[in-house]
Order: C-alpha cells, then structure tokens, then sequence
C-alpha cells in the first residue's frame, strides 16, 4: 500500500516575503521598545504610595477591562497617553492633589445652597434639600413678609441651614446688590429679617449727541431707560419728543449714581440737565422747597412744568395733523380733522395731558373708547380710540397730569392703532401742536436766593464737565 501525504497550500512567493518581512519587523520593535503597559506598571509600583498602590492598580486592570464610568475614571488613566517623564510628573501631581482632598473637610450637610432654575418654585427647592410641604408652609406662615421667598427669579441663590435633624433653621436669600432677606427660627417660631445695603450716591456727568434716537444716543451714554425718560418728561413741556427731535441735538446732565464697592446698582434723580433741539437750548434743576414739594424749573427759576404737556403718548409717530380738509380714511369724504393722530403699538399708555376731572369715560360713536378732561373753565381735551382705560377710570373723578388714563387701540372708526387728541380753548378746536401752553407758577420769591444757590454750582459743574470733553477731544 502506497502512502500518500497532503501537500500544503502554495502561497505566492510575494506574499511570503512580505510575511517575513513584517514578522521581523515586529520582533525588532519588540525589542527596541519595551511593552507600554508593563513600563506604566513598573512606575506605579516604584512609586511610594503605599496602600493606595493596589488600588492604583485596580483602577488600571478596570480601564483596560472597560469597566471604569467615563465620568469618575482616575486621573490616572491620563498617563498612559503620556512619555515617561510626563508619568512620574503626571503621578506626582496626583499623589499631591489626593493628600490635600484628604485634608479637605466633607461637605456640610447642613448647610446647602440651591441656585433657582426654569420652572423652579419654593416647593421644589425645599424638596431639593430634604424639606417636605410642612416645613414650606410653617415657614411661609410664619409672616406676612416670609411670602416674599416665594417670589423667585432665576438664578437667584438661597441658602440652607439645617438642623441635626434636618428641619430648618435658617434661610436667606439676596434679592439684589442692595437687599437680603433671612428667616431665622427661634423658640417662639421663625423670625423674618430683611438686611439693606445703603449704597453710596455719586453726582455723575453724562453728555451725549442724538444721531439716530435719543433712546440709542441716552444708551451710549450710559444712561439707563428710567434715566432716558424721565429726562424726555422733564423737557417734554418744550420739547415734542415725537417730531421735534434731529440729528444733532445735544443733551447733557448731572444725576446720582447708586454705587456698592465700586458697582453701579441703580441711578436716583436728575440734578441739572440741558437739552439742545433744534438750535435752542433748554435747562432744568431739581429743587425741593422748605415744604418738602419738589419740581424742576430753569436756571434762572422758572418754572418747568406747564399747565399741559406737549404730547399724551411717549415717543409715538404723528401719523396725521390738525386740518380743516382732510380726506377720511374710513367715510372717503372731505372732513375737518380738529386733533392730532399718534401713531403706536397697541396697548401703549394714555397720559393726561394736564390736571383736569373726566366728563367722559366710556364710548362715544366713531371716537370709540374715549376720555375727556375737563381743565378748569377754559380748556378740554379728547382721548379717542382707546383699547381700553386705566383702572379705576370714570366719569367724575379727578386724574393728575401726567397719570395714564387708557391704552392705544383701534375702536371706533379707526384704520390701525392710534391716539386721536384734541385740545379745546373754550369751546373751539385748536392745533395742540402749535397752542402755545399756559405756564404754571415760578419758584416762590421767598425761595429764590435758597434755589440760587444749588443751581448755579449744578450748572457751572457742567459747564466744566463740557469744557473738560471737548479739551479732551481735540486733535
């Protein structure tokens, strides 16, 4: 019987070579560069750790078993992406960090802070440090002024203590830069605290050149939005802030600035302030009088305030004039126009354009919702087209200038959103944008001399201001 043997499979002669090409390679890397993994093993157990050796080790044998959570993997596992300088550095580091962690205090479990978040409410921040809803309401009952916590805004912080056995013992939170509020329990319940900051007022100059609006030039100068209007109310007796306003008016003025530790946290009252439209120039001071009534009047003493101011609309866009031969919107006839149209959003406040008693507060035919005022025994003005009024408005009662007395709409016979005012001298219609308004009463001449003297140093501290700016701006 003959024996046979099965002859191996042939292998191109190429593909040999290449095999015993990489093999060789790969036996020269071994050599030349030693195992990675058994060199960082080395280095860890050289290291004087003692007993945090092993589990130095087991983290590593878990990394490599897959088993260590991304979000809590020793610092360790860095070395092995590391030169072997960078291991010894890299270790030393950690050894170092470990021993101060130790040192370090655990956290306090009565003390807890909860930062506020979208959809937060106390409730839910009591829950989050252990406290159920009786905790909350014993808390919240406690007072009257307790329920301000429950006002919460996001990212306001409120701070915990606790008890040994969990219940509250005390609670704060800082509502702004000026005040902090605490609920503190004693033997007789909780008592509420509230802790304010009295800020330091520094007279501070601003100047500012209107090139666009007087809201974005007011803004560039540093002037905050109750800043910008109340200076718009100030000069609104002379100034129509709706189309009176160019390129190239100038304003400037002297206020208080609130400050803690060097940050503004609030603005308070306009001291002096000019106002330049149209190439003339206007003054304001703020005086109180031995009374206690406070007003703004000129440099020189006279009054600021008017019996009416120039526009019930802040801001607003004339959208059409006083005229006897109008076309109408609505009706397409000729029809005397006998008020101004000021064009605004919807819901835009209504002012009184001076003191007066509301003959009218209801609707009235194609005006609409309307107000009317009566001001003294001369003078009336008409509110039309309102969305709604202000609350508590009816006939009979007495309004201030100045308080709102509706909203921009659109009742009546009204093609979009607007104010349409009238303003009456004695039963005939006149152009509320050309009548040239009754001045209310100068400073007392008892007060002049006292007046005086706070303007004159509030308007020369401008002038200086001014003076030092343009030095400061000249080529």
């Amino acid at each position: 019987m003959t024996s046979t043997s099965k002859a191996p499979p042939l292998y191109p002669k190429s593909h040999i070579l290449a095999a015993s090409g990489v093999a060789a390679l790969l036996s020269l890397a071994l050599l030349v560069f030693p195992s990675r993994e058994v060199e960082a093993q080395k280095t860890f157990i050289d290291l004087d750790l003692g007993n945090d050796a092993e589990m130095v080790l087991q983290e590593k044998d878990d990394l490599r078993a897959g088993r260590a959570d991304d979000k809590t993997a020793s610092p360790f596992a860095l070395i092995e992406e590391s030169s072997d300088t960078e291991h010894s550095a890299g270790l030393e580091d950690a050894d170092e960090n470990a021993l101060a962690a130790a040192d370090l205090p655990p956290d306090d479990p009565t003390h807890k802070s909860i930062t506020v978040t979208n959809g937060d409410t106390l409730s839910t921040v009591f829950a989050k440090v252990g406290l159920n809803a009786n905790d909350l309401h014993e808390a919240l009952n406690s007072s009257k002024d307790a329920k301000q916590f429950s006002n919460l805004k996001i990212g306001q912080v409120l701070q915990f203590e606790l008890d040994e056995e969990g219940k509250l013992k005390n609670l704060q939170s800082k509502l702004n830069e000026l005040e902090t509020i605490r609920l503190s329990r004693t033997d007789k319940g909780y008592e509420f605290q509230s802790e304010v900051v009295k800020p330091e007022v520094v007279d501070t100059y601003s100047h500012g050149v209107i090139n666009s609006s007087l809201f974005l030039s007011a803004k560039r100068a540093g002037l905050s939005h109750g800043l910008t209007m109340e200076l718009a109310n100030i000069f609104g007796y002379d100034i129509d802030f709706a189309m009176d306003i160019r390129d190239g008016d100038e304003f400037e003025l002297v206020y208080e600035n609130r400050v803690i530790n060097g940050k503004r946290v609030g603005t308070g009252d306009i001291l002096s302030a000019r106002f330049t439209n149209r190439g003339k120039t206007y003054t304001a001071v703020r005086y109180t009088d031995r009374q206690g009534n406070t007003s703004y009047y000129t440099a020189n003493g006279e009054s600021m305030r008017k019996a009416f101011i120039r526009t019930p609309v802040d801001f607003a866009r004339i959208s059409s004039r006083f005229s006897n031969g109008r076309k109408h919107p609505i009706l397409n006839k000729i029809r005397a126009h006998k008020g101004v149209d000021y064009a605004a959003p919807r819901g835009t406040p209504i002012k009184a354009a001076g003191d007066g008693k509301v003959v009218l507060a209801g609707r009235n035919g194609g005006y609409g919702n309307t107000v009317i005022l009566q001001h003294g025994q001369r003078y009336r003005t008409l509110y039309a087209h309102m969305q709604g009024f202000a609350k508590g408005m009816r006939n009979g009662i007495n309004v201030k200038q100045g308080q709102i007395i509706g909203y921009i709409g659109t009742t009546g016979l009204s093609t979009g959103p607007h104010l349409h005012y009238e303003f009456q001298v004695n039963g005939v219609h006149v152009d509320p944008l050309s009548q040239k308004l009754p001045m209310a009463d100068p400073i007392a001449a008892n007060e002049k001399s006292r007046f005086m003297q706070q303007s004159k140093p509030l308007m020369a501290r401008m002038d200086q201001e001014r003076a030092t700016m343009l030095a400061a701006n000249k080529p």
